[in-house]
C-alpha cells in the first residue's frame, strides 16, 4: 500500500486543497483511496465537524476516522505521552486503510500556537512507514527565503520526504528556480505540482461574510451562491461610486447613505449580480427606502447589517479565514479539480502501482467523459442559446475544449447575459442568429417530410422553434449533436429528432440511461425517462441499448433485468415480461453478461445474490439496471439519488441516428457541462460505428 503524508512548510500553504487534489488525482487513476487527519486542530468550532474530514466526506464521499482532539494531543504530549498519540494515530490510519490501494494522511499546521509541527508530523509520518510531500507556499518571500524554508523541514522529515508541492504561485519561474537553488546547494528538489494563485478560488459566499460577521440578515436572498470577488467602500459621493458596483463586489455601505443604497439595488435591478450589500454603523434603513429597492430585493440582492464602522467591517472581511467551508460544495469542487490539474498525475500514480481491483470512481468517471469530449472535439448545437445557464456551459465548453458550442439567439442577447453575469465571451464562441440561417432549411426539412404532406410555409412556420431548427443542422450534417431542456420539454425536444433524426439502424425505440455516481462506483440505470410501458421485445432493446452505453462510457456491462420476482420465486404478467425480455436480449448478444428477472438487492449487494441466484454471473455485481418499466425506473433513480445524496447524469437519449439530449429544467451549469460532453462523445462513437 502507498501511503502519502502530506505536511506543509507554513500557515495558509492549502493543506486540505492539495490533499483534495491528490485524492481526485488518485481516484481518476481507479485507485481506492483513503483519508485521514490524525490530529483534528478546529477544537475552537464546538459542535461542529472537523473540517478536513468532512470536505473529503461530502466531495468524495470517503469516510474517514474521528481525528484526535487537538487538546487531547497537546495534553498528552504535554505529559511525555507522545507515545499514545502515535498508537492512535496508527490505529486511526488503519481504520482509514481498510480495503485501499492508497491512503491521503493530512498532517498538522504549524501556528503561532503550534511550533512543534513540523517535528510532530514527521513522527506521525515515519510510524506509519508513510512518504511526505511538503506542501509550501511562496507568500511573500524570495526564492532564498523559501528555499531555507524547505530546507529547514526537509531536514526535519529527513530521507522519508518524497516531494514537494508548491501553491499559490504567481511567479511561473519559481520551481525552477527553487530547484536550481536547493540543487546547488546539495539538495535536488522532486516538484510534484506548482498551482498557480487563482483569486476566484479564494471568494467566499456572502453568506460565509455574514456569518463571520455575525450580521443581522436582512434579506438573504441569493448569498449562497453569490461570491465576494471584490470588496468596496462606499464613502465617497455618489457619482464616484457608481463605477464601482461592478458584478461580485460587496458594497460595504454606512446604513444612512440611502442614496448609495438606492443606487445599488438600481444596478443590481438592472441585472448587475452584486455579491450584496453590506449596512455598517447599526443604522437600519428606512423602510420607505427597503420598499423602493423591492425589485432588487425580489431579484435575490442579499441584504446585511453590522454594528461596526465601514472601515472595521471592511478590516474584518479581510482578516476571514481562507479556508473552505465544509457546506460550499461548489467551490471544493472548483479547488479540487485546479489542483489535481497542476499536479504530476503521472508519477503519483506510477508510484503507486496498479491498483488490486480497478475501479471507475465518481470522479474518474466525470474526468473521463470530459477527457473523451475534448479528444472527440465535436461541434454542438444548444437551440436555448440566450438562456443564462446554457451560455455559461457553453462558455465553460469553449474555454476548457470540451465541445465546440453553437449558440442559436441574436448576439445581442447572448451579450447581454454575459454582462449581466459578470463574464467576458471567449473570442471564437460561436453566436448564430436563427433569422440568418432558418430559410436554408426550409427546402431540406420539406424533403425529410414530404411523405407527410409538409410544405415550405408549414416548415419555415416549424423551424421558427429554436429546436426543430437545431436538429435540422443536426439532420444535414452540419453540427454533430444537440443540447435541449432548460427551457423546453422532454416532449419538445424528442419529437423533432424522432421525426427528422429518426432511429439507428437496428432500433426501433429511442430510451434513456442516467448514469449514477454513487460513492463507490458508477451505475447506468435505463429507462428512467421516456418509455411508460416497454413490452418485452422494447425491454430487450432498451437492455442493449444501456449496454452499449456502458461500454461506450468505459463501464463493463453486467446487466441486471429488474423485477420484483428473483429466477422463477414469483409469477405474474410483469415477471413473465422481463423473463420475456431477458431470452430475446440473450438471443441477440449472446455474449452480454445480462440476467433476470432479477430483485434489486439481488442484483446489487453480493451476499443476497448469491443467496438468491447463486448460479448467476450478474447478480450481486450489475453495473447496468434495466427497469421495468418508467414509474419503477424513475421512481427508484429519484429515491437513489436523493437518499444518498449523490449525482445522476443525464438522462442520455440512446437509439437515435445522430445524438439529441434532454435536460432537466432545473439542470445547473455543470449539469450542462457533462450532458454537452456525454453528447460529443455519442457523437464521436456514432462517427467510428460508420466508418
Amino acid at each position: 500500500m502507498q501511503i502519502y503524508f502530506v505536511a506543509p512548510t507554513s500557515y495558509g500553504a492549502g493543506l486540505t486543497s492539495v490533499c483534495m487534489g491528490l485524492v481526485r488525482v488518485l481516484e481518476r487513476g481507479g485507485l481506492r483511496v483513503g483519508f485521514c487527519k490524525l490530529v483534528a486542530q478546529d477544537d475552537a468550532k464546538k459542535g461542529e465537524p472537523e473540517s478536513s474530514t468532512t470536505l473529503i466526506k461530502n466531495v468524495f464521499g470517503i469516510d474517514s476516522p474521528i481525528p484526535i482532539p487537538f487538546g487531547t494531543a497537546q495534553k498528552m504530549l504535554a505529559e511525555g505521552r507522545g507515545d499514545e498519540v502515535l498508537e492512535e494515530g496508527v490505529r486511526l490510519f488503519h481504520q482509514a486503510a481498510k480495503d485501499k490501494d492508497v491512503v491521503v494522511v493530512e498532517g498538522i499546521v504549524p501556528t503561532r500556537k503550534i511550533s512543534f509541527a513540523a517535528r510532530i508530523n514527521a513522527e506521525m509520518a515515519n510510524s506509519l512507514g508513510a512518504e511526505i510531500i511538503l506542501v509550501a507556499s511562496p507568500e511573500e518571500l524570495s526564492v532564498e527565503e523559501l528555499a531555507d524554508r524547505i530546507e529547514i523541514h526537509s531536514r526535519t522529515v529527513g530521507n522519508d520526504m518524497l516531494g514537494l508541492v508548491l501553491n499559490k504561485v504567481e511567479d511561473e519561474s519559481l520551481p525552477s528556480a527553487l530547484a536550481n537553488k536547493l540543487s546547488k546547494a546539495g539538495k535536488p528538489l522532486n516538484v510534484l505540482g506548482s498551482v498557480p494563485l487563482n483569486p476566484d478560488l479564494q471568494a467566499p459566499r456572502t453568506y460565509d461574510v455574514a456569518r463571520m460577521l455575525d450580521a443581522q440578515v436582512i434579506n438573504e436572498g441569493k448569498s449562497k451562491q453569490r461570491r465576494v470577488k471584490q470588496i468596496v467602500l462606499c464613502a465617497r459621493a455618489l457619482v464616484n461610486t457608481v463605477e464601482l458596483m461592478q458584478p461580485h463586489a460587496l458594497l460595504v455601505i454606512p446604513g444612512d447613505r440611502e442614496d448609495i443604497i438606492v443606487a445599488a439595488c438600481l444596478a443590481a435591478s438592472n441585472g448587475v449580480p452584486l455579491a450584496g450589500l453590506l449596512l455598517c454603523v447599526g443604522y437600519e434603513p428606512d423602510p420607505r427606502i427597503l420598499a423602493l429597492c423591492r425589485n432588487a430585493i425580489d431579484s435575490g440582492l442579499p441584504v446585511m447589517l453590522v454594528n461596526t464602522s465601514s472601515y472595521e467591517t471592511a478590516t474584518n472581511i479581510n482578516r476571514m479565514n481562507p479556508e473552505i467551508p465544509v457546506d460550499d460544495l461548489d467551490r471544493a469542487e472548483q479547488v479540487t479539480d485546479f489542483v489535481a490539474a497542476n499536479l504530476n498525475a503521472e508519477w503519483l500514480l506510477e508510484r503507486c502501482g496498479a491498483p488490486r481491483k480497478p475501479r471507475l470512481s465518481p470522479s474518474a468517471f466525470r474526468y473521463f467523459i470530459v477527457q473523451r469530449a475534448k479528444e472527440a472535439n465535436k461541434r454542438i448545437v444548444l437551440p436555448e442559446g440566450s438562456e443564462p445557464r446554457t451560455v455559461e456551459a457553453a462558455v465553460e465548453c469553449h474555454v476548457k475544449g470540451i465541445a465546440r458550442c453553437v449558440l442559436l439567439a441574436r448576439p445581442e442577447e447572448v451579450q447581454a447575459v454575459a454582462e449581466a453575469k459578470g463574464f467576458e465571451l471567449p473570442e471564437g464562441l460561436e453566436v448564430i442568429d436563427p433569422e440568418t440561417i432558418r430559410a436554408q432549411y426550409v427546402a431540406p426539412m420539406v424533403e425529410l417530410r414530404k411523405h407527410r404532406g409538409l410544405n415550405e410555409p408549414m416548415a419555415l412556420a416549424q423551424l421558427e422553434d429554436n429546436v426543430v431548427l437545431g436538429t435540422m443542422m443536426l439532420a444535414e450534417g452540419h453540427v454533430d449533436g444537440l443540447v435541449s431542456g432548460a427551457l423546453n420539454t422532454t416532449a419538445n425536444t424528442i419529437r423533432p429528432a424522432l421525426q427528422l433524426i429518426k432511429t439507428a439502424p437496428g432500433y426501433n425505440l429511442v430510451s434513456s440511461v442516467f448514469f449514477m455516481l454513487l460513492p463507490d462506483q458508477v451505475l447506468v440505470y435505463g429507462d428512467c425517462a421516456v418509455n411508460p410501458a416497454p413490452t418485452a421485445p422494447q425491454l430487450a432493446e432498451i437492455a442493449l441499448q444501456s449496454a452499449e452505453s456502458a461500454q461506450a462510457f468505459g463501464i463493463e456491462p453486467r446487466v441486471a433485468m429488474l423485477s420484483y420476482s428473483t429466477g422463477s420465486s414469483g409469477a405474474g404478467s410483469d415477471v413473465q415480461k422481463v423473463l420475456e425480455a431477458t431470452k430475446i436480449a440473450q438471443q441477440l448478444n449472446p455474449d452480454l453478461l445480462l440476467d433476470g428477472p432479477l430483485q434489486y438487492d439481488a442484483a446489487a449487494i453480493e451476499s443476497v445474490g448469491r443467496q438468491k441466484a447463486p448460479d448467476s454471473k450478474v447478480a450481486g455485481r450489475a453495473t447496468v439496471y434495466v427497469f421495468p418499466d418508467l414509474n419503477t425506473g424513475n421512481t427508484t433513480y429519484k429515491a437513489v439519488q436523493r437518499s444518498t445524496n449523490s449525482v445522476s447524469v443525464g438522462p442520455m437519449l440512446q437509439g437515435l441516428r445522430k445524438p439529441v439530449n434532454d435536460l432537466s429544467r432545473g439542470a445547473l451549469v455543470k449539469d450542462i457541462v457533462y450532458t454537452i460532453a456525454l453528447t460529443a462523445i455519442q457523437a464521436s462513437t456514432i462517427t467510428a460505428e460508420e466508418s
